[in-house]
């Protein structure tokens, strides 16, 4: 594809939906929510779909949820003294340890695409929220031209596919988890939809 091509690449709606939901989950898993995001939460509604399901029980949870309750829950799990329940990073996950390979990789592929660490986070890039962003920046063309079908499945199965879904479960059976249980059954629902979906592209 020439770089006019791609600059004039049309984001379907569909696409659209998708970049809204990697953002949506990016929101949540980056910072505890306010009331105004989880009144905004608790607005959602769900459809009989696995996904629009587990909506639905976010939406309910959401709404018996007060922001110093889910503060603490935010602490807890990702925080917590010396550290949280879960560790919501790529390296941990495939490696054990944090800062590793997978780390590294991630940053060269950043700076291929044109992506920067904004100034005011400290943490390690390859976090389950800042993934969720940059996924849905690259859909929308947040970095530049918006990602072909291609180019974002490279991304996904590298960076996203071998850990997220695991991450997102553990998220739904943590200790802590009460709001966050929700935000990961429907963060795992979604990644088993981004799974198949890129599965049935044509190599």
């Amino acid at each position: 594809m020439t770089a006019t091509k791609a600059q004039e690449r049309v984001v379907s709606n569909e696409d659209r939906l998708r970049a809204d939901f990697y953002n949506f989950l990016g929101l949540l898993l980056a910072a505890p929510p306010d009331q105004t995001l989880l009144d905004q939460v608790a607005g959602l509604s769900g459809d009989e779909t696995d996904l629009g399901q587990a909506v639905e029980a976010l939406s309910r949870v959401a709404k018996v949820t007060k922001p110093a309750a889910a503060e603490r829950e935010f602490n807890a799990l990702f925080i917590g003294l010396g550290r949280g329940e879960l560790l919501p990073y790529a390296s941990f996950y495939l490696t054990g340890f944090l800062n590793e390979k997978p780390l590294a990789q991630l940053r060269n592929d950043m700076a291929a695409s044109g992506i920067t660490r904004a100034k005011n986070v400290f943490e390690p890039e390859d976090n389950i929220a800042s993934l969720m962003e940059m996924m849905a920046g690259m859909i929308v063309g947040r970095f530049g031209a918006p990602a072909s079908l291609e180019g974002q499945k490279t991304f996904w199965n590298k960076h996203i596919g071998p850990w997220a879904a695991h991450f997102f479960s553990d998220l739904e059976a943590a200790e802590n988890s009460v709001l966050y249980a929700s935000v990961g059954s429907a963060g795992r629902v979604f990644m088993d939809i981004e799974r198949e979906a890129f599965r049935l592209t044509a190599a």
